[in-house]
């Protein structure tokens, strides 16, 4: 690991960040004494953001922060009283100056373009309420939503949220089994679905999954459908509501006020387990980490349109509501295929939407840069000023493309890196500091984050585990009635230490870089090597389009690596090529770590954001349970690898 920064922050446009100027108010000029008081003194920290922020109580708190109960249970913003959709979006409509800005636009792949104002966006979301509440939805009842990226999924999360009830959301591309767990898991009331939406110019039906979901769960008194595509679907008369007759004029539903720590939303995580974690998130936690994510760590302004290519189910979804939201800024959701009917449509997107934050995967660009140039340079891109990325390690030649060519040297990319239980970022790339390729320039503000040897000390120019000192706005207050599960999941290993499960290596440069999830790290021979290193080498390779190493039982070495590779089209996987890439392996990482075996393979199984499931490889390969799959987006790629294993692992 390490390299030199290829983007350097000009000094003028570093002043007009928000976060330099939140800096300025603290009486700080300098990012790393700035960050230093903020883990220091997070009360303090959070205290100076939720006002900058212009956050809206309905009830003033009395104290930021309470540990009495430790660490791992921090008590944030005592006695105040918040309503997430009061200070995301009631806010907005009362501000003359913003309730006619776009708050949300949304564009389907069939090229239907629908638009909300702030103020109709309130409007919407208000009768709305009003419908569930007729419906008999009280404050504390969850509700599931099993949504694919539609107006209606926002509108229906900011209602539920209004008047105190609790939603989860389900990945669209979820079967019936895995919706009905979390479904069960959170002890829904309700459920809101779709009859379907497009992908790749198809129709994927959602109804018929829902009703198969409903018949292995209990508890669900009703289902209201969206009816996005207009086919005819199974319909129950006794269960099932139009989503046009839940939205109800009047002022039965007002704004509901709710304590500091009170959950809005329950997202539920695939374990290795098979059984799915349900993080709760609260009012003043997840929506404000986020919206402080965007707004100072990526320079999100009031304005703005914010775009990430994401599903409601992962993370990024609610972070792109809130993210936007709360910073009266505008969300943009797309529906479909991010390279349908041409690889060129998300260069189109941010042209006709003139988005300023676009937020991608590396899975995506390495796809896209496959393509002919002419895609993205027949685009107006001048409104980009940054390009966000999450979701999995890079590997150097798709971020210095996407640098390079699309982005001409001028767009600085934001990795970002964190996840569900985080609400957000841990590591980032903050404008006010140079960026090196694939890595990060430093934790964001508010997250005392280090890197610790297997004996608990920091350790620099080495691999290590990712860990978190101190306790931040927006952390998972626990797992849906499973506290214990919650504490040995990340806080058993070190006292007081949240182990976040990532092998990250900070450089002589102070880049921070992750090489991969810890469970997935390889120890050949006692040499440690993040699989992210090994892929890199990989596709490095003119041939190879995609890589994932794993780790296999070996009697002399203790573990070897395998590795999964997809060329490219009409390129051949023979022998010749196998050994070109040991030796590229073995040149560049030491002959120690060449792969025991390459493998050639159509695609690697991913989840819809495109993360690529390297557990589920390993699992695959060694005939051992994969846990739970519901999230695959291609499960048919794991038969394949099974069948590779016979006789090699």
């Amino acid at each position: 690991m390490g390299g030199k920064a290829v983007w350097h922050p000009v000094e003028e446009d570093v002043k007009k960040t928000r976060l330099y100027q939140l800096m300025q108010k603290a009486g700080f000029s300098d990012y790393d004494a700035f960050h230093q008081k903020s883990i220091d003194q997070i009360d303090w920290f959070w205290d100076l953001v939720v006002q900058d922020m212009g956050i809206k109580w309905m009830k003033p708190y009395e104290r930021v922060l309470n540990l009495s109960r430790g660490i791992q249970w921090p008590s944030w913003f005592e006695g105040g009283q918040l309503n997430v959709t009061d200070y995301s979006l009631e806010k907005w409509r009362q501000d003359p100056e913003v309730s006619s800005r776009h708050a949300l636009l949304w564009e389907g792949e069939d090229g239907e373009v629908r638009t909300y104002t702030y103020q109709q966006l309130s409007e919407e979301v208000k009768r709305v309420a009003n419908g569930l509440k007729k419906m008999g939805i009280e404050k504390g009842d969850r509700i599931t939503l099993y949504m694919p990226m539609l107006p209606e999924t926002v509108i229906a999360m900011l209602a539920i949220a209004r008047i105190g009830a609790i939603f989860t959301p389900a990945f669209s591309g979820y079967g019936a089994d895995a919706v009905a767990k979390r479904i069960e898991a959170a002890g829904s009331k309700m459920v809101i679905t779709a009859d379907g939406f497009y992908r790749r110019g198809k129709v994927v039906p959602m109804k018929e999954e829902a009703d198969k979901a409903l018949s292995l769960t209990e508890g669900v008194e009703k289902m209201v459908v969206v009816r996005r595509t207009g086919r005819d679907i199974p319909w129950n008369e006794k269960r099932d509501v139009d989503w046009t007759n839940l939205v109800i004029d009047g002022d039965n539903a007002p704004v509901e006020p709710m304590k500091s720590d009170d959950p809005f939303m329950l997202i539920y995580t695939s374990g290795t387990t098979g059984r799915p974690k349900g993080i709760i998130h609260t009012h003043s936690g997840f929506p404000i980490k986020s919206a402080f994510d965007a707004g100072y760590g990526m320079d999100l302004r009031p304005g703005e349109v914010l775009f990430w290519l994401t599903d409601m189910g992962w993370m990024m979804g609610p972070f792109l509501v809130f993210g936007s939201l709360v910073n009266g800024s505008t969300m943009l959701l797309y529906e479909g295929s991010p390279d349908y009917p041409n690889p060129g449509r998300l260069w189109k997107l941010v042209e006709d939407h003139k988005i300023t934050h676009l937020g991608i995967s590396p899975t995506l660009i390495r796809a896209l840069m496959k393509h002919d140039e002419r895609w993205f340079q027949e685009r107006n891109l001048s409104s980009l000023r940054a390009i966000g990325s999450t979701g999995e390690p890079w590997n150097p030649e798709p971020w210095m493309w996407l640098f390079e060519k699309v982005g001409g040297r001028r767009i600085p990319i934001f990795n970002y890196s964190g996840g569900t239980e985080i609400s957000g970022g841990i590591l980032g790339n903050l404008l006010l500091k140079p960026i090196a390729p694939t890595g990060f320039n430093s934790p964001l503000p508010g997250m005392d984050a280090d890197v610790w040897d297997q004996n608990g000390n920091p350790v620099r120019g080495e691999v290590g585990e990712l860990v978190i000192k101190k306790p931040w706005v927006g952390m998972a207050n626990g797992f849906w009635q499973e506290p214990e599960r919650y504490e040995d999941t990340y806080w058993s290993r070190w006292p007081d230490t949240w182990v976040h499960g990532d092998w990250v290596e900070i450089d002589d440069e102070g880049f921070w870089y992750i090489t991969g999830r810890s469970d997935d790290t390889l120890n050949v021979a006692g040499k440690r090597l993040g699989p992210a290193e090994m892929e890199s080498v990989l596709v490095d390779h003119p041939a190879v389009v995609e890589a994932a190493t794993i780790g296999v039982p070996d009697e002399l070495k203790g573990e070897v690596a395998v590795c999964f590779v997809v060329l490219k089209p009409d390129v051949e996987g023979d022998d010749e090529l196998t050994k070109e890439l040991m030796n590229m392996v073995g040149e560049r990482l030491g002959k120690a770590l060449k792969p025991k075996r390459i493998h050639y393979v159509d695609d690697l199984p991913k989840t819809r954001n495109a993360k690529v499931m390297r557990r589920v490889i390993r699992s695959a390969y060694l005939g051992t349970d994969p846990g739970d799959l519901s999230a695959l987006e291609n499960p048919q790629t794991v038969s394949k690898i099974t069948e590779m294993s016979q006789g090699t692992a």
